[in-house]
Formats: structure tokens, sequence, C-alpha cells
């Protein structure tokens, strides 16, 4: 059966939804975040041909997300988990606040995107310890620079953008590089490439998205209810960070949870913002 993609532009968004039997898949590489095109494409082939694993839960925690120095306090507070964007010393000074605003019983995690060499990584690690962080995601560029940091630091490391393959996985397991994994079903290639990543590491999984809309979501999602473990609030509480979405109950926090459900976009909502659509062969 050929599959229906359906090409559309949301903000400054290139999205393309992918129809199949299964249900629908979503292609939208970030401009800015290193991952393959061709893998992005076969997640959204593989979730509108072959549709997701079972899923083990029903619900999914989710984590607040900061970045920068202005934040609702008592939307935080909803949340058991916040994470704060960390770039510079600047940073600092956000985290205190948030850990401030939301007080010790709530989960504060920092990301840092690799922008640190291992020194500065570890001396602002140390800095940041006094604010009682769950982890620290990717404070550094490579899994062997993740391993330096790691040894030398009390505050639990996550990997993300250094991980791309099984093979990656498994040098990270070998070099006992990292406490957690985070993983985006989409760059990985789909929600089955992304478990068999997630099991090859070894480690705790924390699931994330790709600044996707409710589709994209959707399969994050499924990925992280069919995880065996689930230790972790998840990165996939980000739809208010896209310019807009196609379906007409977006998939958005409550509590601080997300339901694990179906997304079909809505037709009014595909047609304003098509850019075009027709079949592909599958």
């Amino acid at each position: 059966m050929p599959l229906l993609t359906h090409d559309l532009r949301i903000g400054d968004r290139a999205v393309t939804l992918i129809e199949g039997p299964a249900g629908w898949g979503e292609y939208s590489p970030l401009a800015g975040y290193p991952c393959d095109p061709s893998a992005c494409r076969r997640a959204a082939e593989e979730a509108a041909e072959i549709g997701f694993p079972r899923a083990l839960r029903e619900v999914v925690p989710v984590n607040a997300l900061v970045d920068g120095p202005v934040f609702d306090a008592d939307a935080l507070r909803s949340f058991d988990a916040v994470k704060v964007k960390v770039r510079s010393e600047r940073d600092i000074d956000v985290v205190a606040r948030v850990r401030d605003a939301v007080g010790r019983a709530t989960a504060v995690r920092v990301d840092a995107n690799g922008a640190w060499d291992v020194d500065t990584a570890v001396a602002m690690i140390d800095r940041l310890a006094v604010y009682d962080l769950e982890l620290v995601e990717q404070p550094v560029a490579t899994i062997d620079d993740l391993a330096r940091v790691r040894r030398r630091v009390a505050i639990p490391v996550a990997a993300d953008e250094c991980i791309r393959s099984i093979d990656d996985a498994r040098r990270l397991r070998a070099l006992d590089a990292a406490d957690a994994i985070v993983v985006k079903q989409q760059p990985l290639g789909g929600v089955r490439a992304a478990m068999a990543i997630a099991e090859a590491a070894g480690v705790p999984t924390i699931v994330s998205s790709m600044m996707e809309t409710s589709v994209g979501l959707a399969a994050g999602l499924a990925l992280a209810a069919a995880l065996p473990e689930l230790p972790h609030a998840c990165g996939l509480a980000t739809l208010a960070y896209v310019g807009g979405d196609v379906a007409s109950d977006p998939l958005l926090p409550e509590d601080g949870v997300l339901r694990v459900r179906a997304v079909v976009p809505d037709p009014e909502l595909i047609a304003r913002y098509r850019v075009r659509n027709h079949e592909v062969t599958a």
C-alpha cells in the first residue's frame, strides 16, 4: 500500500507527515541538531506502516523545560522534574532560582548539549552540585570525554547527542561512560531502533523529543511506554515550543504526565500548513 505524505511548513520548520495503514509518522529533522535525515524518514515510515510495540504503561511522567532566565515558577511546580539548559556560568543563577522555586522534592537536571571540554565540565558540575542535581545531560561532546568526566564528578551524567547507533551504545557501555542515556526515536531511526540502542547501552533510559508536533510526540510516548523500565521523567513536554500543531487534541501534559495514545491529525490543520501532498511507494 502506498504511503501518503503531507509536506507542511509550521513557522520556519519543514514537517512531513506520513499516513499509512498503521497510522501516522512524522519526519522533521531539526536544524542544528546532529542526525541523519534518512534515519528520521525511517522512523516516520515505521510509525505509518508498522505502528508501535506493545505499551507497558498508560502514562509517562515528563519534565518541564527551562531555557533561559525567564520561567513560570507556578507551572514548574506541576512537574516532578525540571530540566534547565546550561551553557555558561551565567546559567548557574537560573539553576539556583529554579531549585528555589520548586523546592527539594522536585528533581532538577541540567543539559549542556556537549558545550564544554572535560575540565570545564568538571568545574561546572562541581559548582552546580550544591543544587542537588538529578543528573547532567551531555556535558561534553564525545563518549570518551563523557567517561573522563564521569570518573571525576559525583553527579550522574547522561549521554544524548553522542549516541547515534548500536555501536555507540556498546562503546558507552564498555567504557562505563554514563549513568543514563537520552534517546529520541526520530534521529535513531524509529521506536524499535531506539529500543535496541537503549538495551545495548545497559543504563536507564530517558526518552526525549526533537521538538515535534503531536504526531512525532506520540512516537516518543510509544517508545517510553514500551521500555521495560522508565525510572526518569521524559523530555516530551515540548509541544509549546513548536510554532503550531496538527492535532485538534494536542499532546500536552496534565499534572506532569502525558497519556499514551494515538494521534490523528486534523484535516483542517493539515490544510492550514500544507505545502503539497503526494503518494510515494513504500
